[in-house]
């Protein structure tokens, strides 16, 4: 079922990894399941590591089949809980508000809820913002940092590496037109 959440490529992505589990491994979804629920861990990188460690499989083949097994917690097809999770904090809400207010200005983009961040694409991702401790946001956009001197490198960050450039914003004020037109830059790039 196409999740609306995904971009085209990001739905074909997940649709040949599910695609390809059995291909790649020899063992159907439902013996790997059967597998899962066997694991003495209760933790999903505990359970990651365990799967890997004893049979073999890796990250992304083992996260899907300990959503299958497991299911419960959340994933990109509830955005809403992963939204309301990331975003608690108050402060940090309101400015992400902003954020993917500018974020949508132009048309046809998909935002996307993850764990640790929310993420804004096109054909492929153009910008990222996820909270920091303080009420602030990490701003992540796939611009070069010379194009603002708000800007910088990023460093250490868990979004997609065409993101190139990153800023911290820490207050609503702080997303203005110079904000929006890097989100414009950014999205033109990635169409």
């Amino acid at each position: 079922m196409p999740a609306p959440n995904l971009s085209p490529r990001q739905q074909k992505y997940f649709d040949s990894m599910r695609a390809s589990l059995e291909r790649d491994t020899g063992r159907p979804l439902a013996e790997w399941v059967a597998i899962a629920k066997t694991c003495p861990e209760s933790g999903h990188r505990a359970r990651l590591k365990w799967l890997k460690d004893n049979y073999g499989l890796l990250q992304n083949h083992g996260s899907h089949v300990l959503s299958e097994a497991f299911g419960g917690a959340m994933s990109w097809m509830e955005p809403e809980k992963l939204l309301a999770a990331l975003w608690d904090d108050p402060a940090s809400r309101a400015i992400f508000s902003a954020i993917d207010v500018a974020s949508r200005k132009p048309n046809a983009v998909i935002q996307t809820a993850r764990k640790g961040y929310t993420a804004w694409s096109r054909e492929v991702q153009f910008a990222a913002a996820r909270p920091l401790r303080g009420g602030k946001v990490m701003l992540g956009l796939a611009v070069t940092p010379d194009a603002s001197p708000r800007l910088e490198a990023p460093r250490n960050e868990s979004w997609s590496e065409r993101l190139k450039a990153r800023t911290t914003l820490t207050s609503v004020a702080e997303v203005d037109s110079e904000i929006e037109a890097l989100l414009r830059a950014a999205w033109d790039g990635a169409g």
